[in-house]
């Protein structure tokens, strides 16, 4: 049967296992992808999703007894030369684009360069990329330089390119995870089409509404391992779950009436030009206030003046009743208010330096002696949060770029939960985390709220703030436009005025 379901398949992998030190990364996986198909790879970080690619793509070699066919061709041992001749390609989450080369040479430079220099033909390569463009439906300028297009824009960049290459299988690492949710439509029509002209897709997100609005097929894996292969039709995003973490969560409303707890944060008027206008709250001790809406909604714009990063022109802003303005993110910790970044990589954590030195960071004052940093002082105060928070680490010395994208997030948390704030500003706080690591950070965020912390969880995913949040806030074009209780209205409700 399986011989069969391969036949005619532009990529099968058959009994495909990695290790790495002695770790098996992928335990006898069995991939399938048909011509024009959009099929999803599915798992929580740390599944083998990344391994299959790699191994599809020759960046890595799988352990011997794999059976690997790309377009009918039997290959022993792929390498990326070889994969692209075949038509393999893949766009990763970063895109691998050159900003300061044009569009029109970020499409054409490896397939009308290729491997040996030679003169640039630029009349053709302007061509190539306007006919691929309008194989896409897209107007593009194929001279403008790639740095100046939003990042929706390099996206489409980066499947031209692929298509220059003669694809048969475009694979996408979460190719809308810095979209807005129409940038996200345009962009699922353009792999529909893509679908529809004979070329595979093999989609993977943590943004589980897309994969089954896309997809026909989803192939599950799970600590390596397959757990099979699903027909999306009837699939639902709990079901899903479910089967890529081998749990079942709890997604029903978890608001609650703070409304008589004393007020932590309150905004008058606030506003800053060109960002955002009178934004009027009011966030109370205990409390979990959400604010939703597409990315340029002013959004982080607002969370930023409230750590002090940027200061407003007008209104005021109250901590415990007293009225404050920073000039200074350490001004705003000193007051008590804490700030974990969308940005996680490069704005929450320093990659290479040890998950020790990172949670510590932000207290290394509270841990001198004699105007040292005490090494007991240290160690006991990383200890207490990396139990606190179950996060699942090697040893403290370890790089923080060790742990998955779930305990990273849970390291950013733990070292702003050790300034002991009184406000704490959460701005997309599971981009890049899988599901399950998701359901636990939630669980981590409601728990700090019960104990009496008022949190402001800022987000463009509706149904985060609608099941985590007691209230709601819309925000579009730098306003408030809409207030919703979760209690009272329905997450289809709030989709549809935040997306509409």
């Amino acid at each position: 049967m399986a011989e069969q379901a391969a036949r005619g398949a532009v990529l099968a992998m058959r009994g495909v296992s990695k290790t790495f030190g002695g770790v098996k990364a992928l335990n006898d996986v069995s991939f399938t992808v048909r011509p024009g198909e959009v099929h999803c790879l599915a798992g929580e970080n740390g599944s083998g999703k990344s391994t299959v690619i790699k191994i599809a793509t020759g960046v890595y070699t799988a352990d011997p007894g794999a059976d690997i066919e790309i377009a009918g061709q039997s290959v022993a041992a792929p390498t990326p030369g070889l994969a692209r001749r075949l038509g393999i390609a893949v766009i990763w989450q970063d895109l691998a684009l050159f900003p300061e080369m044009t569009v029109a040479e970020n499409i054409g430079f490896e397939a009308l360069l290729g491997a040996r220099p030679k003169p640039v033909a630029r009349k053709r390569m302007r061509e190539t990329a306007a006919r691929v463009l309008a194989r896409l439906g897209v107007a593009l300028d194929p001279d403008a330089p790639l740095r100046s297009l939003p990042i929706a824009k390099r996206q489409i960049v980066a499947i031209a390119r692929a298509l220059v290459g003669e694809a048969r299988l475009i694979f996408m690492d979460e190719p809308t995870a810095s979209l807005t949710q129409a940038e996200t439509d345009h962009l699922l029509e353009i792999v529909r089409s893509l679908s529809a002209s004979g070329v595979a897709v093999v989609f993977v997100s943590h943004r589980l509404a897309e994969v089954l609005e896309v997809s026909s097929a989803v192939t599950v894996l799970r600590d390596g391992r397959l757990v099979g292969v699903f027909p999306t039709e009837g699939m639902t995003q709990s079901k899903l779950t479910e089967l890529m973490t081998g749990q079942t969560f709890d997604s029903a409303v978890a608001a609650r009436d703070r409304s008589a707890a004393p007020p932590v944060l309150e905004l008058k008027g606030l506003t800053r030009e060109g960002e955002y206008a009178d934004i009027e709250l009011t966030i109370r001790k205990g409390e979990i206030l959400g604010i939703t809406g597409l990315i340029g909604a002013g959004r982080t714009e607002l969370g930023h003046t409230l750590f002090g990063m940027t200061r407003p022109d007008r209104g005021e802003i109250r901590l415990d009743g007293k009225p404050v303005r920073f000039r200074s993110n350490g001004q705003a910790i000193r007051a008590g208010v804490s700030y974990v970044s969308e940005d996680r990589l490069s704005l929450g954590l320093i990659q290479p330096q040890s998950i020790a030195d990172n949670l510590s960071l932000t207290v290394l004052d509270r841990l001198l002696t004699a105007g040292l940093i005490s090494p007991a002082r240290k160690s006991s105060l990383v200890d207490h949060w990396i139990r606190e928070l179950a996060v699942k680490i090697g040893t403290p010395a370890d790089a923080v770029a060790t742990l998955s994208g779930g305990n990273q997030q849970r390291i950013v948390l733990a070292k702003w939960l050790a300034t002991e704030p009184r406000l704490l500003v959460l701005d997309a706080p599971t981009v890049g985390v899988d599901v399950g690591a998701r359901a636990g950070i939630f669980a981590i965020i409601r728990r700090l709220a019960e104990q009496g912390l008022a949190i402001l969880l800022i987000s463009d995913e509706a149904p985060e703030v609608y099941f985590n949040a007691d209230r709601v806030l819309h925000m579009a074009g730098g306003r408030i436009i809409g207030h919703y209780d979760p209690r009272a209205t329905s997450l289809a409700e709030l989709e549809q005025a935040v997306y509409a």
